[in-house]
């Protein structure tokens, strides 16, 4: 699989060291487009443009946002002539991208974090896009983890604020599992080691249960026991639940605002 990529900052640099990993893609076939070189796997080309001949079997945007017309008026003409275009910018919709790149239909992915060790989400939206496309796109992005399609843009919306935001909320309960430990009187370096352990065998155990995690969580609780002591204070008047939704909510919110200030002309 070719691939040109313009931009490749954290994220799309995570997903090619994955691509690359894994076999989809060879170092070879990768042409990057960047303002100035970064560390990327040995054999990726990159340059400040875009090859003057030949196609690419996929395009990947990975610029920042505010970088989209720039990239427009210097790359569309040859954008146009790739197959598949896929755009991994934030707050950027289709048809956003569909009036500054002619050709395909563009595709929008959110992936997360994660996707560098082939355990993340990739939220993907193009409801217009070609079967052949769709194959395409699921052959690359199936090496970073969970691929789901969603036709409905508000559905995409909060799949990739879920996944996108998620990991940083998770880091941030490990932490705070772990200075619960401490305040109950372990040491920090004791109690960051097992909050790290017990939430990572956990997650692994609910991924690969046929129970939900609802469920999990009342067979760990034995009636009148510890667990379900704690569980009721984070049950009580759904208090997890209401943290977590107005957390999700706050973020989601902070999206539809940035993106409505790239929709205002410079």
């Amino acid at each position: 699989m070719r691939l040109w990529m313009i931009g490749c900052g954290n994220m799309a640099g995570a997903m090619l060291r994955r691509w690359i990993a894994s076999g989809v893609v060879q170092p070879g076939d990768v042409h990057v487009v960047n303002r100035s070189d970064r560390d990327l796997p040995a054999g990726v080309v990159q340059a400040r443009e875009l090859p003057s001949t030949g196609v690419p079997d996929i395009v990947v945007l990975g610029v920042k946002p505010q970088q989209l017309d720039e990239v427009a008026a210097r790359h569309a003409a040859r954008v146009a002539a790739a197959p598949v275009i896929v755009s991994m910018l934030a707050g950027v919709d289709a048809a956003g991208l569909r009036s500054r790149f002619p050709g395909p239909e563009p595709i929008v992915v959110m992936p997360n974090l994660p996707v560098e060790i082939g355990e993340g989400v990739v939220a993907v939206h193009a409801p217009e896009a070609d079967e052949a496309a769709r194959a395409s796109v699921d052959a690359l992005m199936a090496p970073l983890g969970l691929v789901r399609w969603f036709d409905d843009p508000a559905s995409f919306e909060v799949a990739g604020a879920l996944s996108g935001t998620g990991p940083a909320f998770l880091f941030r309960f490990i932490d705070a599992l772990a200075a619960a430990g401490v305040a109950g009187g372990m040491d920090r370096d004791d109690a960051a080691a097992v909050a790290m352990t017990t939430v990572a065998g956990a997650a692994r155990m609910a991924a690969a249960s046929e129970r939900t995690p609802a469920a999990l969580a009342d067979a760990v609780a034995s009636p009148g026991g510890m667990t379900r002591r704690g569980l009721n204070v984070l049950d009580a008047d759904a208090a997890l639940n209401g943290l977590l939704t107005r957390t999700l909510d706050a973020a989601i919110r902070r999206g539809r605002e940035m993106a409505e200030e790239r929709r205002r002309p410079v």
